[in-house]
């Protein structure tokens, strides 16, 4: 989840003042107010870095005005109680205090600030009721509490509603303020329910490890978002040495780890706070029913270490960036990709759709930063291009982050679903018109990741009248006349205007091969796109 962020503390009302000796005297505060904000700059810049000094300075300013009523609804006096509250690591006791005293009981800051707290300790329930509280006392701004607290349930909705918890309160702060249709594969009520039916299942797979206690070992897990490099993690009898993290969010981090310090045994680490046991679970289903042959493209789960309040999934680890990095590598030079690279990867990514949905699972966020790049070991050749043998094999795609997929074998047969995955760019047209579907949420991201790749854009549709007074969507950017458009607007065409909600299979198998053909009729394209690929590795790779 990505969290608020914390209203700064060290803002103007807490500066030198340029009045004045005067103006001390009508209001005392402000000589503390000047003394803090230089503790608190020089704590920041490290000089001297005495942390004990601040504190006791902040505890002197609260001593001294806790008890003048002229302070009582000041937010300059609320900033010092939120700095100290950040000082002691203790806000549960500042948030009382305040409310024994009513200091600035009206003001959402008070509210923003303890619920943040809470969120960092993953105490999310009472962070959606100190929200609530702030909202029913009229707290000011209002608008923006609102705002805060609904963006804080948007990311409950999306993201802890795979915790695995038993507990229902956490239903609760999902889903307060947030309506669910019945059939909602992202819900809270939806994935709890299915995990606990499956508990039995999941004890059993190969490399899950469950804890009813909390984390307890030597290396603190929060402290690596800070500073995690060359700190060992110890899970099931190995060492994990961090060696830098690959990705940060609000609820998990990824770390590239070396196993036992040997730099030839690498693994990525997903930390994530709430526990969070749903992904591994998909992981375990690809490898049950995805063939060996196309195994490789969906990314490889070693193990899962489930707690009480963490949960750490032990993955196969690409070094070789993603497909939005190589997007990204022509957009730094007002470039696009070329025609032919974009025709393998969209190869690669019907061929990946079409493994998935024969087999009935739905990634649920099909984007470019979840598509990591692979690369041949050996030198590609021109045979073996159209069946991936040899050293096609190896090149490629690989799909990860499985934290929303949907196993359709859990649900009865014929099963539509509501819910909004509120991806910036990537909700399908079903979900943009609030009506039901399922594998278009998968095929759309394809049609905005081909747009990317084509226009150096993310895709933006138009709804088009037909004379029979139907309609249809295509994108509103034009190709360019020197594409394959022979190629392209079939593919826009009829992923975009998918009405039925039946296996969509045939469809991607027809699409691939259209492309597969155009690429084996014209082996110039094949020996091109070899160059291409060797070409981008040494340029994304070389750093």
């Amino acid at each position: 989840m990505v969290q608020p962020a914390r209203p700064s503390i060290s803002s103007s009302p807490l500066k030198k003042p340029s009045s004045p000796s005067s103006l001390y005297q009508s209001d005392p505060i402000l000589p503390w107010l000047r003394s803090i904000h230089k503790q608190f700059s020089d704590s920041e810049r490290n000089i001297n870095d005495d942390a004990s000094h601040l504190k006791s300075l902040l505890e002197d300013c609260i001593k001294r005005f806790v008890d003048e009523e002229r302070y009582k609804n000041d937010i300059r006096f609320l900033r010092i109680f939120i700095l100290y509250g950040d000082t002691i690591q203790d806000f549960e006791r500042i948030f009382r205090m305040l409310a024994v005293k009513s200091i600035c009981q009206a003001h959402s800051l008070l509210y923003e600030a303890y619920a943040i707290s809470l969120i960092s300790k993953g105490r999310l329930v009472e962070a959606h009721d100190v929200y609530q509280l702030g909202v029913s006392r009229n707290a000011q701004p209002l608008d923006r509490l609102k705002k805060t607290h609904t963006l804080f349930l948007n990311h409950i909705s999306e993201i802890v509603s795979y915790a695995g918890s038993s507990d229902p309160m956490i239903d609760k702060a999902a889903c307060s303020g947030v309506q669910h249709s019945d059939v909602n594969p992202w819900s809270s009520s939806t994935i709890n329910d299915l995990l606990r039916k499956m508990d039995s299942d999941i004890k059993k797979y190969n490399g899950y490890y469950r804890s009813s206690k909390g984390y307890s070992g030597k290396v603190s897990l929060t402290s690596l978002q800070n500073s995690s490099r060359n700190k060992i993690i110890e899970l099931g009898g190995c060492k994990y040495q961090i060696k830098g993290c690959s990705g940060l969010g609000g609820f998990a981090q990824v770390y590239k780890a070396y196993v036992d310090s040997n730099p030839d045994d690498v693994v990525a680490l997903k930390i994530q706070k709430p526990a969070f046991p749903w992904e591994f679970y998909m992981y375990r289903q690809l490898d049950k029913r995805i063939s060996d042959v196309e195994r490789s493209s969906f990314g490889f789960a070693h193990s899962a270490h489930i707690y009480s309040d963490w949960s750490i999934l032990v993955c196969e680890y690409l070094s070789h960036g993603t497909l939005q990095d190589a997007i990204n590598s022509y957009l730094v030079m007002h470039k696009v990709m070329e025609e032919v690279l974009c025709i393998y990867y969209t190869i690669e990514m019907l061929r990946m759709l079409e493994a998935l949905h024969g087999v009935g699972i739905i990634h649920g966020d099909f984007k470019p930063d979840n598509l990591l790049v692979r690369y041949a070991r050996d030198d590609l050749t021109e045979d073996g291009f159209s069946s991936r043998t040899g050293s096609w094999h190896d090149q490629g795609l690989c799909l990860v982050d499985w934290g929303r997929g949907i196993d359709l074998s859990l649900f009865p047969a014929d099963t539509e679903f509501q819910g909004d995955c509120r991806t910036s760019g990537f909700r399908c047209v079903q979900m943009q018109e609030k009506h039901s579907w399922t594998y278009q949420v998968d095929t759309y991201g394809l049609c905005v990741i081909v747009h990317m790749m084509l226009h150096g854009s993310y895709m933006s549709i138009e709804k088009k009248s037909t004379p029979d007074g139907g309609y249809y969507y295509q994108p509103k950017t034009a190709f360019k006349r020197y594409w394959n458009v022979d190629l392209w607007k079939p593919l826009f065409s009829k992923l975009l205007n998918i009405q039925s909600n039946v296996s969509d299979v045939p469809l991607l198998q027809s699409l691939r091969s259209s492309f597969e053909d155009y690429m084996c009729r014209n082996p110039q394209l094949i020996n091109k796109l070899k160059h291409l690929l060797v070409k981008q590795k040494a340029s994304l790779c070389s750093a």
